[in-house]
């Protein structure tokens, strides 16, 4: 992806711990979370995801899973050996998390597909109607995960029934708008860029969400981001105009990584320009459109696939469809083309 992460940025550093959210109200002032490396370990993945659905076992696997994304190496290796999972090394979490695949909501849901911005701005609200001072990178899959399992924990915790219920909706609220919105392709993506120590974060940490958005209590309508999409990609656009939709996933239901485009470079027999995805895309389209069109449209067909086997909910069909209406252009604009 083209966004980095700004240096000195300070993680989770201001947050809440799962006492301070049993005993806050909505409106409760910011606190503090617990060190993201506080987290119960285990010694067998096969162990995790059946164990887990006990609770505070349950939280904590969460909890770990977005402590091993959130924390660089040499600081997760204790949380992934616990999760039975291999240690990436320095070059492998930058390569994945702040390079091929930065791991923020606002990339995905935004409509340029950059960080910050709009998307951005939707999480960050979302912190604050918690009562928490949103962090700087409030929109990062980790700190979603350990926000998730911070208000599950502090739910198990309360002996308030009422405050258990605002908290479970909270939960619930955090899954369906802001994490099952566009993790699941996110975390697909990551499993294709071929580093195994993340691919195989990604895939535990996809079977664990499929099971969260199973048994949860969701509503039918789609996320807000969705229903507020920016429009699809269209073929009666500039090359600009469709340069601008094909980076920006809530566009196009495509998550195209830089590894992505280099073997997409490959197999159209064109050069591949390094940098932003945006120049390499339109490098490629330079050079041959009818090529390159053809290589997106097989794109466009694979993810319409990735998305249908995510799930059969609304969220999972709106991408799927999103997905399929890029095909159908691409097949218009690669007629034009051929012509």
């Amino acid at each position: 992806m083209d966004g980095q992460y700004p240096t000195g940025r300070p993680g989770v550093a201001e947050r809440t711990s799962p006492t301070d959210l049993v005993d806050a109200t909505p409106q409760a002032e910011p606190r503090h979370l617990r060190d993201p490396r506080h987290v119960m370990l285990r010694d067998h993945t096969s162990q995790l995801v059946e164990e887990s659905r006990r609770a505070p076992q349950h939280w904590e696997l969460l909890r770990a899973l977005g402590a091993a994304v959130l924390t660089p190496p040499p600081g997760n290796a204790e949380i992934c050996r616990g999760l039975d999972l291999p240690v990436p090394d320095g070059a492998e979490h930058t390569g994945v998390f702040v390079l091929g695949a930065p791991p923020h909501a606002a990339i995905h849901l935004g409509p340029e597909g950059k960080l910050g911005g709009e998307g951005l701005d939707r999480v960050a609200g979302f912190w604050r109607a918690l009562g928490l001072r949103a962090p700087e990178d409030a929109d990062h899959l980790g700190a979603l995960l350990m926000l998730y399992a911070e208000l599950g924990g502090a739910e198990s915790s309360t002996a308030d029934v009422e405050h258990a219920d605002h908290l479970r909706r909270s939960r619930c609220a955090l899954l369906h708008e802001h994490i099952w919105s566009w993790a699941p392709a996110y975390l697909v993506a990551v499993q294709g860029l071929g580093i195994d120590p993340i691919g195989q974060w990604a895939d535990l940490t996809l079977q664990v969400l499929r099971s969260e958005h199973d048994t949860a209590d969701l509503p039918d309508q789609l996320p807000l981001a969705l229903r507020e999409a920016p429009e699809p990609l269209t073929a009666t656009g500039t090359v600009d105009d469709a340069l601008d939709a094909l980076v920006a996933p809530v566009r196009t239901g495509m998550v195209l990584t830089q590894r992505d485009l280099q073997e997409g470079a490959r197999l159209a027999a064109v050069g591949f320009r390094r940098g932003e995805r945006r120049f390499a895309l339109r490098a490629m389209l330079e050079q041959d459109p009818v090529a390159t069109l053809d290589w997106l449209l097989g794109q466009a067909h694979r993810w319409a696939d990735v998305h249908r086997r995510c799930g059969d909910d609304p969220t999972s069909r709106w991408w799927q469809q999103r997905a399929a209406h890029t095909a159908a252009t691409l097949e218009q604009m690669l007629a034009g083309a051929r012509s």
